[in-house]
């Protein structure tokens, strides 16, 4: 018999388990109010201004990328990638679902427990990602966006991915400093998440990316 069905449950268990992940490590950034992570940070911000729960601000968000996508590659738009749009509702219900999970926790006034759980949240998005991105079901809309415009503009994924990170925390900073005067969903944990998780994710992969490869069916690697 072919294990190819096997193969695929596994990169589906992958792919869904990596987000649900990357969701509980996003609530716990919320919960512990230093800052969320840069990809997270215009969703946040939709929620601290204008009080969409964050989910809801999440979907919408994945689909002003998608038609940000469209836009630029206009014709070398696959349609296929309209897929990013029902992902990005599953991420956005994964999103609630955590936040309510930590919204029965307390609220934490300590601040060394505070950076502790950005720390927690900050291993659990890398682990997130390090599941998600080889199962290569389909890639969230922000990834799919940096894609584009480094495919249009012919430049390097990683320098992108800076550029666009970079962008989304300075877009919402100003809309926080202007809306609310206040640093809202920018704070210590969003410079930590930005600092940290590329190099939590290459540690994991170094550990463990060889055998993730070998459930997978993929080629081994040993850095991300």
């Amino acid at each position: 018999m072919s294990s190819k069905p096997t193969r695929l449950g596994v990169r589906l268990l992958c792919y869904f388990g990596g987000f649900f992940i990357m969701t509980i490590g996003i609530a716990l950034s919320v919960k512990s109010n230093l800052g969320v992570s840069p990809v997270s940070s215009i969703p946040y911000t939709m929620t601290c201004v204008w009080g969409i729960e964050m989910g809801k601000a999440t979907i919408l968000f994945h689909i002003v990328l998608v038609l940000l996508q469209i836009l630029i590659l206009r014709k070398k738009f696959e349609v296929k990638n309209l897929l990013q749009i029902p992902v990005g509702v599953v991420f956005g219900y994964f999103t609630t679902f955590c936040n309510f999970l930590a919204s029965f926790a307390p609220t934490p006034e300590n601040f060394v427990v505070r950076v502790l759980m950005i720390l927690v949240s900050t291993v659990l998005v890398a682990i997130g990602i390090f599941f998600y991105v080889p199962a290569d079901i389909m890639p969230l809309a922000g990834e799919g966006a940096m894609l584009a415009i480094a495919q249009t503009l012919h430049k390097p994924f990683s320098t992108i991915k800076i550029c666009f990170d970079v962008s989304m925390v300075i877009l919402s900073l100003v809309t926080c400093l202007i809306c609310l005067h206040a640093l809202g969903s920018v704070g210590l944990g969003t410079v930590i998440a930005a600092f940290l998780v590329g190099l939590v994710l290459k540690r994991i992969t170094a550990l463990f990316g060889v055998r993730r490869d070998k459930l997978l069916g993929l080629r081994p690697t040993v850095e991300p």
